[in-house]
């Protein structure tokens, strides 16, 4: 494992994230990869904020007390949960942390100071709760989707569960990345950042930021793959419309997020790097996450609301987390409520060709933190497929990797053609169109379906809205459509 993790930093260090000439540092843990047996058993302990100096060993998951309160909503707490907060040293068990260059670490330790500082500010907190409400469009409902219910009671005797979807397709932009990017571009303009910059794969996420700097008076650049800004160009326009600078880079997400972070290094004083995934180094998947929970306790208050209990199953898409972990983390502490992740399964596990981190990956560090990667032999990162872009990330949020590891949160695949026969499954019953991402969600709940207690609730997260990915799912229907009539027409009668 160790060659593993050596050859995965190396990997790294061509994305300028974690280089040769200056030293590794994981902030108060860890100087080296190698690290010792004292210190991995510091890296196994998990501290709430509030109570620094008590410490509880992994795999156990921290209590917190919540109770009702007339402080802003963004801040409220519904019901006493348990929940996974990362240690001193930014780490969930052994994944997450700062691998990173020293010259990096100023500003992590700004941001996590900054982002501690607003979790208690009211003034911060009430903007937040009218951007969210006000601008944003939430809360966002949570519906009974009747004839995809139906449609799956069909398949399985006319019993099962009931299906609700939580709209986050419904949100300011067409997606949940709008709760996350408004917070942080809140506190981009707090500490008197005027640039912001960031990576976006389908054009969500830099949607998202493009709105949210608009709306804040702030300077805004996003970096995109090539490929993906032919395939998502009306995305591209409305990014260019709010005022954004569109930057094309060769290759895939995970290249435009390491020209993202090396813009951002040359420029560390006058712009904010916005982390739009639960990925990278502390505190940015905890930062991510947080701004994103407001899904789950959302949720958590509907279902009281609508059936007088919990679900009974969470479903999400895992490109990184983002969406997954906002709706996963009211619920963790909830062990009668399946959290069930959903990743890109390709052209198959088998093929070579998917983004099925946590099926498939192992440990490595990747964009500064230690999580579950893609990645070969000699630990060198392996280049992601899906049919959705916004799902091309080798890597996964440390806190998902923890999820996995203690076996909180179950994850399996969905094939290309899985997701692509939900999105028009979605759009032909409901009258809905999901993005291809969160299809993927939906595509599992044909495997799920049986295993769910008859009566029971199950919540899938419909994280974006896909009219942008409409050429996508007619180029692959018009491509069947006609390899099987090829295939009619040469068959032996």
């Amino acid at each position: 494992m160790a060659s593993k993790l050596h050859g995965s930093v190396v990997s790294s260090q061509k994305n300028a994230f974690v280089s040769s000439s200056e030293k590794l540092t994981d902030k108060r843990r860890v100087a080296k990869m190698q690290t010792s047996g004292r210190a991995q058993a510091q890296a196994a302990e998990v501290t709430t904020p509030q109570e620094s100096s008590r410490t509880s060993k992994l795999p156990e998951l921290m209590t917190s007390s919540l109770v009702f309160s007339k402080r802003p909503f963004f801040l409220e707490r519904s019901l006493q949960v348990q929940r996974t907060q990362p240690n001193s040293a930014g780490k969930f068990g052994k994944f997450g942390g700062k691998f990173v260059a020293e010259t990096l670490i100023a500003c992590l330790d700004q941001l996590e100071a900054v982002f501690a500082e607003v979790l208690h500010d009211e003034d911060f907190q009430e903007e937040l709760e009218e951007a969210l409400r006000d601008y944003i469009g939430r809360e966002t409902p949570l519906y009974h989707a009747r004839r995809l219910t139906e449609f799956y009671k069909s398949k399985n005797g006319g019993e099962g569960a009931e299906i609700f979807l939580k709209r986050e397709d419904l949100c300011h932009g067409g997606s949940h990345k709008m709760n996350n990017a408004i917070a942080q571009a809140m506190i981009a303009k707090r500490i008197g950042r005027k640039l912001v910059l960031t990576a976006t794969a389908s054009g969500h996420h830099g949607i998202a930021t493009a709105s949210a700097c608009a709306k804040l008076g702030l300077d805004c650049k996003i970096f995109m793959a090539a490929k993906d800004m032919e395939q998502q160009l009306s995305n591209v326009q409305l990014m260019t419309l709010l005022g954004a600078q569109v930057e094309g880079v060769d290759g895939q997400f995970k290249d435009a997020a390491s020209e993202a972070l090396r813009s951002w290094v040359g420029k560390m004083e006058e712009s904010y790097h916005m982390t739009g995934t639960a990925v990278g180094p502390h505190p940015c998947p905890t930062l991510v996450r947080h701004f994103q929970s407001v899904i789950g306790r959302e949720t958590r208050r509907q279902a009281l609301e609508k059936w007088g209990g919990k679900p009974d199953a969470l479903v999400a898409c895992v490109g990184t987390g983002s969406n997954a972990l906002g709706l996963f983390h009211e619920f963790i502490g909830d062990s009668d409520v399946r959290l069930v992740g959903v990743e890109a399964g390709g052209f198959g596990l088998e093929s070579g060709r998917h983004a099925s981190t946590l099926s498939k990956g192992e440990v490595g560090v990747y964009h500064g933190a230690m999580t579950y990667l893609l990645q070969d032999g000699d630990g060198q990162t392996i280049e992601p497929y899906s049919v959705a872009v916004g799902m091309q990330y080798p890597a996964v949020g440390p806190e998902l990797s923890f999820l996995k590891e203690i076996g909180r949160a179950e994850f399996y695949s969905v094939t290309d053609q899985e997701a692509l026969d939900a999105y028009e499954r979605v759009c032909r019953l409901e009258g809905i169109y999901a993005s291809l991402e969160a299809s993927h969600a939906f595509g599992i709940l044909g495997k799920l379906f049986p295993t769910l207690p008859k009566g029971g609730k199950v919540v899938v997260n419909c994280s974006a809205r896909g009219d942008e990915d409409v050429d996508i799912v007619y180029k692959h229907k018009l491509f069947h459509g006609a390899l099987k009539r090829t295939m009619a027409q040469t068959t032996p009668q």
